[in-house]
């Protein structure tokens, strides 16, 4: 098990590298910088803030019960760092699509974990990738952080305690977490640019432009939610009983 923990290391390493040193195009990766008026950009701040300062204070409570708490999340922020600097631009929308992985992460570590290890990912491309801003940042960790996390980790539970079956809970936490992100986010532009146009009529021109990227891409994360679950379910399941809270109510 030691050599499959240095292979998964050795390839988010690589690809970490590959992202932070390719001669990519700087797309305006999430919201960009200057996208959100002033006041907007601290609105978001302040709804995101709560959450995060609350996944702070989570991750020292469960930290005491186990000692390799922060290398899970390390791994798991790793992965959501990765995940999400795969854009694709929507030029109309302001914005670019990608996948989010914060309702992967959900499943093992928590919402609550999942708002700080976004904050991180978010963070860290803005600094070094051009991808959002950092005015932005609030906004682009309300949409991927809060509402991915929060959507797709209560889709998991529902589905969970209806069904039984972890596959399902598992496509639809990885599917609405990332819809429910592009929701949020085309929420966030049209309140802050519909101008005198009607706002419920802006909110769907931007929602329906991200339509063509964000629905396959939503699915294929639906997809990748399931293997994920169902490599660690097979490999090492002890692991969802240690780090993965929704299996201490399910």
């Amino acid at each position: 098990m030691k050599l499959a923990h240095r292979f998964t290391a050795i390839v988010f390493v690589t690809f970490a590298a590959f992202f932070l040193s390719a001669d990519l195009p700087a797309f305006a990766m999430h919201i960009s910088e200057g996208i959100l008026p002033p006041w907007w950009c601290l609105l978001w701040f302040a709804v995101c803030t709560p959450f995060l300062l609350l996944g702070l204070r989570e991750m020292g409570r469960r930290e005491q019960r186990s000692p390799y708490l922060k290398p899970m999340v390390g791994l798991v922020g790793a992965a959501v760092f990765i995940i999400s600097c795969m854009p694709i631009p929507v030029p109309t929308a302001g914005s670019c699509s990608h996948p989010v992985g914060t309702g992967m992460a959900a499943i093992f570590i928590g919402p609550l974990l999942t708002v700080v290890v976004s904050s991180a990912a978010l963070l860290l491309q803005a600094l070094f990738l051009a991808h959002g801003g950092l005015t932005t940042l609030g906004a682009n960790l309300t949409s991927m952080g809060v509402a991915g996390a929060f959507v797709g980790y209560g889709a998991f539970i529902l589905v969970r305690r209806i069904s039984g079956r972890w596959w399902a809970a598992c496509f639809l936490c990885g599917l609405l977490s990332d819809w429910a992100t592009y929701t949020v986010t085309s929420f966030e532009l049209a309140t802050a640019l519909h101008g005198s146009a009607p706002l419920g009529k802006y909110f769907l021109t931007v929602l329906l432009a991200f339509v063509p990227t964000q629905v396959p891409l939503g699915i294929i994360e639906g997809i990748l939610c399931v293997g994920a679950y169902k490599f660690i379910l097979t490999r090492r399941p002890e692991l969802l009983k240690t780090f993965a809270v929704q299996e201490e109510s399910l």
